[in-house]
């Protein structure tokens, strides 16, 4: 029987001791002889989130079906536990082993999000594994970052070995080979990482050098010897129909936050829309086939007892057998009593059938994104929804039963007009007076209730909008004064309520999203004076961040307050994403034109992702 990392009596002292001891339903257990690579999967952020992502899901499946490999997992440790086990000198584990993560051949740390970056330097402290990967010694783990926020991995560079640019189904497997083959070998961890820079898709900092020019930005950007690639081409999964997936994916033992098996029906999106980072580095969209989806829903259900299944996609409604694979799951579901979710459903393809027949099981509140409040910043930023499919859209809620609709929009795009801010609380205020036109006295369930959220614009790598300015804290707070205090002059202001997101965190998001190498001194500096946990706003401390930021001389008005010119280097130009830059800098002057492109389906915009052989560039 294995023994757990933590005793009874620190157990009783933390918060949700179910976090820590592993054994979870379909967790994979292997005898450490019998292979040949440990491989630990983290998750940067509390327990309940990471085992929401499916993307450590797949990895955890593909990597354990290998003989030669134990996949494991780690979350970060609360901040409880965090001072427990400095106190005590306890190292991180794994939940499986529940032996220290620093035994591991590999550390692999999945990228979501900006502000959890803090919380990378936890795991690597708290595994007792020098933060810094120029300080790592042959003793300790190869650490290893993917996610989407490897599309910039330069401010955090400094702490990982290596990178993976892309979809992990590709190139995984062969870097893992590759590794085994040079361990047995004998190869210092030198040589091994020199040989895995040369492979498709894996990034090695260290054997690349900047420079800088006068003004701080970059110079260049060059490998450091002659056999290492200067372009690092992310990997793609063509044939999504035939990637592995989890049919038996692990089951928390405590609530997570998204509880219930997870289908996902296709990969990229069609729409274009120029704020977005995944409807970009995703490209193409390429979609599963229905009939591998439907066993996947019987399999996944009958070795979880999850009591909903969720479709997951940037865009579901654009799934071109939604109508068929919803059919499908509203009579498995009926029979097991088990709710599904529909989520990233696009207005203007709302179908009030499908709506009507997910009701009948669950009734909830429609979530609607149509970004922007005004029909000329839709334009700018791609949008493609006009008014009347987004009134006709909330009509078809309305009809089917619904009285409650969440819209998210932003706040701070480019050429935001003050007009523009109006604009958001009048749609609402059109949605909510459509609400009570459209549905009889008689039949309504109580009044109608239309929230607005808005987060503030961030503009990221590899989007139309990498070139564009933010705004500071205070501007940003402004505007959003402007909403809320033209929603309470709507005529059905008592239907409307409002949250905005927090403009000191968009403010550092804009900084990490862009930022270059300089700003891993300002991410250690924070982190050694008491930063982690910066996504949750209980732990985030902005001032912190601020002092980190003078006392490391690094100006944040440099990395977000300026419209960076056309042929600037980015700190990210050495990655080819399969979308070129030129296409980019096309889509940042017409949104600057107000022109919208039509969406992949209508017509080939000359994006780039054609390369790649599949998805939709191939449909036709």
């Amino acid at each position: 029987m294995r023994k757990l990392a933590l005793n009874d009596e620190i157990l009783m002292k933390v918060e949700k001791p179910a976090r820590y001891i592993g054994n979870e339903l379909n967790s994979i257990v292997k005898n450490p002889k019998d292979v040949d690579i440990r491989f630990v999967m983290c998750f940067p952020d509390v327990y309940e989130i990471g085992m929401s992502h499916l993307g450590i899901q797949i990895l955890y499946d593909m990597f354990n079906k290998r003989e030669d490999t134990w996949c494991e997992r780690v979350y970060s440790p609360w901040p409880d536990l965090h001072k427990i086990m400095k106190q005590e000198h306890i190292p991180l584990f794994g939940l499986e082993s529940q032996e220290p993560v620093k035994n591991a051949d590999f550390l692999g740390i999945t990228l979501q999000y900006e502000m959890c970056y803090t919380n990378i330097l936890q795991v690597l402290d708290l595994a007792q594994i020098p933060l810094l990967a120029k300080d790592r010694t042959e003793e300790h783990p190869l650490v290893i970052g993917g996610g989407p926020c490897t599309y910039n991995p330069e401010p955090i560079a400094d702490f990982f070995d290596i990178f993976y640019i892309g979809e992990g189904e590709i190139a995984y497997d062969q870097m893992l080979d590759l590794y085994k083959n040079m361990k047995a070998e004998g190869a210092e961890k030198r040589e091994i990482l020199r040989a895995i820079s040369k492979m498709e898709g894996l990034y090695v900092p260290s054997l690349y050098k900047v420079t800088y020019k006068e003004d701080g930005t970059i110079d260049a950007f060059k490998p450091i010897y002659e056999d290492v690639p200067s372009t690092v081409k992310r990997q793609v999964l063509v044939d999504m129909t035939n990637g592995v997936y989890p049919e038996k994916p692990v089951v928390p033992f405590i609530k997570a936050t998204q509880d219930r098996v997870v289908l996902e029906i296709q990969r990229g999106c069609i729409r274009g829309c120029r704020f977005c980072q995944a409807g970009m580095i995703y490209r193409p969209n390429r979609e599963k086939d229905v009939s591998v989806l439907k066993e996947y829903a019987q399999k996944m259900l009958k070795a979880t007892g999850h009591e909903e299944i969720s479709l997951s996609s940037l865009s579901s409604s654009d799934y071109s057998q939604l109508e068929e694979l919803v059919s499908f799951l509203l009579d498995e579901c009926a029979k097991q009593h088990v709710n599904i979710s529909l989520p990233s459903l696009r207005i203007d393809a709302f179908s009030l059938d499908v709506m009507s027949k997910v009701q009948d099981i669950k009734k909830s509140s429609l979530t609607f994104a149509p970004e922007a409040g005004s029909q000329r910043m839709r334009d700018v930023i791609n949008k493609g929804l006009t008014v009347e499919d987004i009134l006709d859209g909330s009509k078809q809620a309305f009809l089917g039963g619904w009285n409650k609709v969440k819209l998210y929009f932003m706040l701070g795009l480019p050429t935001e007009t003050e007009e523009d801010m109006r604009a958001i609380p009048e749609l609402a205020n059109q949605i909510a007076a459509l609400y009570y036109d459209t549905v009889p006295k008689e039949q309504r369930v109580g009044k109608c209730q239309i929230t607005l959220s808005t987060s503030f614009f961030v503009p990221k790598p590899f989007t139309p909008f990498q070139w564009a300015k933010m705004e500071s804290k205070d501007e940003y707070l402004r505007r959003a004064k402007i909403v809320n205090d033209h929603m309470k002059e709507q005529l059905n202001h008592k239907s409307l309520r409002y949250n905005w997101h927090e403009a000191d965190v968009t403010v550092l998001e804009g900084v990490l999203a862009r930022g270059d190498r300089k700003l891993s001194s300002v991410i250690l500096h924070v982190y050694e004076h008491g930063g982690i946990f910066d996504s949750w706003s209980e732990f985030f401390d902005f001032d912190r961040w601020m002092q980190a930021f003078k006392a490391c001389g690094i100006d944040i008005e440099f990395y977000n307050n300026r419209i960076r010119p056309e042929d600037e280097v980015f700190p990210w130009d050495f990655i080819d994403v399969g979308v070129t830059k030129e296409f980019m800098l096309r889509e940042w002057k017409r949104a600057l034109g107000k022109t919208v492109t039509p969406n992949c389906r209508m017509r080939c915009s000359g994006c780039g992702a054609k390369q790649y052989g599949g998805g939709v560039c191939y449909e036709n």
